[in-house]
């Protein structure tokens, strides 16, 4: 074991796979802010090197390039499974690498962990709900997915990852923990994700079109970075004995209309609503039930939508003001 001490606190020797990407960058700077040696992997698919600058001088931070579809033998206490690709249009450029990356991906980390005895959590998603009949989403509804559409390989991979995740404990004693992360946003999202929040910030910022899929009348729920990271370090540190999966989101519904004219109000753009076609198996309701995370972890989220805006619209107006 990787355990060692310093000034009376237990340091960890953690892997956060995925770590240069948006969350998990800002993952890795909350573990390294608590005393932690953290090993931050990613094979800068979707992940920035720009993200992870700021950490490359600390000591305890270490960088690897590598595939975890492919195996890797290191030594450590914790692990953080984040690798994948999370935004339609990145990881439906090789649906089949994403499928690998979930699979695969989880075997060879779960592999790892049975041989270190390492704790590890899965960066599981909403989306295992897919279309969901049953609103809001609880940990025990089993989801309304499409396995052969366009999403099915992060949707799929993502419930495989589960399934993967559980026989582990069950018939090897892997100690796991599964997250369904629901729609996360902050600072280092990349411009050019697809994602809502994202596309919004950009395009009010430029004076363009805000380009709203269907009536914008579907609703989403929008959590800050940092009360993600908040549940999921909470949700590592319960005992072994709890798995999960637990909800981590914001309980807050708002329509995709509504975060259109938050977003245009609050960069004070002169951009218009432009109305396109809704893409194919895009969920018309999601938010989560964290009532389990309330009462397991003591959390649920507490920054508001225009609290998180306002970093995250800071950040894309620095990013755009570099690219002139």
């Amino acid at each position: 074991m990787a355990i060692s001490q310093h000034n009376n606190v237990t340091m960890k020797r953690i892997l956060v796979t995925g770590g240069a990407g948006f969350i998990g960058s800002h993952l890795c700077e909350r573990l390294l802010s608590e005393g932690n040696d953290i090993l931050c992997l990613d094979n800068f698919f979707t992940g920035s090197k720009d993200n992870i600058l700021h950490l490359l001088d600390d000591h305890r931070f270490e960088v690897i390039r590598h595939d975890i579809t492919r195996e890797i033998f290191l030594e450590v206490d914790e692990i953080y499974n984040l690798a994948c690709p999370a935004s339609p249009i990145h990881y439906q450029v090789n649906p089949i690498k994403t499928v690998k990356t979930n699979v695969m991906g989880s075997v060879n980390m779960l592999g790892m962990a049975k041989r270190v005895r390492a704790k590890i959590l899965q960066a599981s998603t909403s989306e295992v709900y897919g279309d969901p009949d049953v609103h809001p989403q609880r940990e025990d509804y089993w989801g309304n997915v499409n396995p052969i559409g366009r999403r099915s390989c992060y949707d799929e991979g993502k419930r495989c990852a589960e399934t993967l995740f559980m026989d582990y404990h069950r018939q090897n004693g892997v100690r796991i923990k599964i997250v369904r992360i629901f729609n996360t946003y902050g600072p280092r999202m990349q411009p050019d994700d697809g994602r809502v929040v994202s596309n919004f910030i950009i395009q009010a910022l430029q004076n363009k079109d805000v380009t709203v899929y269907g009536d914008g009348s579907q609703t989403r729920s929008f959590q800050y970075v940092d009360d993600l990271l908040e549940g999921m370090v909470r949700f590592m540190d319960t005992e072994d004995t709890i798995t999960g999966p637990v909800n981590v989101g914001n309980e807050k519904e708002f329509s995709i209309r509504e975060l259109a004219n938050v977003v245009v109000e609050m960069t004070n753009s002169r951009s218009k609503i432009m109305y396109m076609p809704l893409p194919e198996n895009d969920p018309v309701q999601r938010r989560p039930d964290c009532s389990y995370a309330r009462e397991l972890l003591n959390w649920q989220a507490k920054i508001s939508l225009r609290e998180g805006l306002l970093p995250t619209i800071a950040y894309f107006e620095n990013l755009l003001s570099q690219r002139k």
